[in-house]
């Protein structure tokens, strides 16, 4: 019986192994797919904070950093990020997928939908005025090569930020440095390279407000990408099978609500209290609490929920005096993605090393907390320092060729017709079938003709509330047995009748 038992072991263990194995990747794939969701809320996000004849160029570029990002990532830039074969720089294996075994498909997904986050911060904050063709050119660079750069130095096994002096390690759970500040590095040297939009600054340079042309859209973004940061920072576990997995996922998850939601309740406040409009501003609640989230990433594995509230606090305060320095530079940001990722990505690096409640200064007070606050230090500064350096030889070039802004008249028009043919919003397309039978009668509601173009003066929601209000009043008048009163009318043929009313 004993090597029968025997038997049996080895087949339920490797029964147990395969079945963990799916596990963690069932969990990572279904964790990707929601952080790929993140990019339905850029999209209503950024179409909402830029006017309306940019929205169709904005929404196209939002579907674009997903699929130019899919293909650019899969022929190099997971082989930058994570090829088999690499030194501390940067991979050179699994070009194509040569080579790479499918068990790294679900890695691979996971990192793609990371990597495509990055080139989208960097199209809010250059929108409106950007052409379409430095676009695509700045989108592939970033996917396929700023940015898997900096996840190998980070994230990968031979990475240098990975394997620091004496043991420590570069501290990122969820890519506060490694995602957010290279796409708000990328952003700013893109933003200031391309120069503001028309009319954003006056003769003196005195700020002019441009505001975006819905407020709702950008409050379905803000609310996809809340949703979206649960995965994007509990997925960074990148398993759920060992044991504590479930507890790091669940306090990554609780502290990325807690941080979300202090950034957001200061900086709105802040805003009330004077810094600003002194209204209670819904824009800045939901960017301060994007900036609380983008914060709480890099340590939302390992600090305690009063981290996480002082991490947002502070995110409230950092968001309000990172996009006041912006545009005190005269750096024309529309989505504040520069003081959101890049101010917000930078705090979330610094804080990690002091309130961690394992290795943190404020927890441990000794030499290794210090030293990991250098090396996070030196981490951010190298991730600035390489997105950078390639932003400003990247934009700079296109500007010297006459690539990267469109003409003075386009930006003007907007680029949803001149670039796309394609308005987000044709005048054609409004209207009601209302107008046609009732100018063959000839007939008034209160007063009021129709038209070719309508109800004249009124807008066509109105047409059916006059309608339904009256309609309504009839059948009460019946109801009651009292006489329906009367208006004059001109008919058809010109003459006068009398309509009930």
């Amino acid at each position: 019986m004993e090597p029968n038992v025997t038997v049996d072991l080895l087949v339920l263990n490797d029964q147990l192994a395969a079945l963990r194995s799916n596990a963690d990747m069932f969990f990572l794939l279904i964790m990707a797919c929601l952080i790929f969701f993140m990019q339905a809320g850029f999209a209503f996000l950024e179409a909402g904070s830029v006017r309306s004849k940019n929205t169709t160029n904005i929404l196209l570029k939002n579907l674009l950093d997903v699929c130019l990002g899919a293909v650019v990532y899969w022929a190099f830039g997971y082989a930058f990020a994570f090829g088999s074969e690499s030194n501390s720089f940067i991979g050179y294996r699994y070009f194509f997928f040569e080579s790479m075994p499918a068990d790294n498909y679900s890695h691979w997904f996971f990192h793609f939908v990371f990597a495509a986050t990055a080139a989208t911060i960097v199209s809010g904050a250059m929108a409106e005025r950007t052409d379409f063709m430095a676009y695509l050119i700045y989108s592939c660079v970033i996917t396929g090569f700023v940015y898997p750069v900096v996840t190998h130095w980070a994230w990968d096994g031979s990475g240098w930020l990975a394997n620091g002096p004496d043991g420590i390690a570069y501290q990122d759970f969820a890519g506060s440095g490694v995602v957010h500040m290279v796409g708000g590095t990328a952003a700013l040297f893109g933003a200031a390279i391309l120069g503001p939009r028309i009319g954003r600054f006056d003769a003196n340079g005195k700020p002019k407000p441009i505001e975006g042309h819905t407020v709702p859209n950008v409050a379905l973004g803000g609310f996809i990408l809340f949703f979206g940061f649960f995965a994007f920072n509990g997925g960074s576990q990148a398993s759920i099978s060992a044991e504590g997995d479930g507890v790091i996922v669940a306090t990554a998850i609780v502290n990325t609500i807690l941080s979300g939601s202090a950034g957001a309740l200061v900086a709105m406040v802040i805003r009330r209290a004077g810094f600003g409009t002194g209204h209670w501003s819904f824009l800045t609640a939901v960017n301060g609490g994007l900036t609380g989230m983008v914060a709480i990433c890099a340590g939302c594995n390992a600090v305690a929920a009063w981290g996480a509230i002082i991490i947002g606090i502070i995110s409230g305060f950092t968001y309000l005096a990172w996009s006041w320095l912006v545009l005190k530079c005269k750096v024309d940001d529309p989505l504040d993605a520069v003081a959101v990722h890049l101010g917000g990505g930078l705090w979330g690096v610094i804080s990690v090393p002091l309130l961690s409640y394992e290795s943190g200064i404020l927890t441990k007070w000794d030499l290794d907390s210090a030293k990991l606050l250098g090396w996070n230090l030196a981490g951010a500064g190298a991730i600035f320092g390489w997105s950078g350096l390639i932003s400003l030889i990247l934009f700079g070039v296109m500007r010297c060729i006459g690539i990267l802004r469109v003409s003075e008249e386009i930006e003007i028009k907007g680029l949803d017709i001149y670039k796309h043919g394609e308005p987000a919003y044709p005048l054609s397309a409004y209207g009601h079938g209302w107008s046609v039978d009732v100018e063959k009668s000839g007939k008034h509601v209160n007063g009021n003709a129709f038209t070719n173009g309508g109800f004249d003066g009124v807008l066509p929601v109105q047409v059916f509330h006059v309608s339904n209000t009256n309609e309504q009043a009839n059948h009460a008048n019946d109801a009651n047995g009292e006489k329906k009163p009367t208006q004059s009318s001109p008919s058809a043929d010109g003459n006068t009748e009398n309509t009930q009313m």
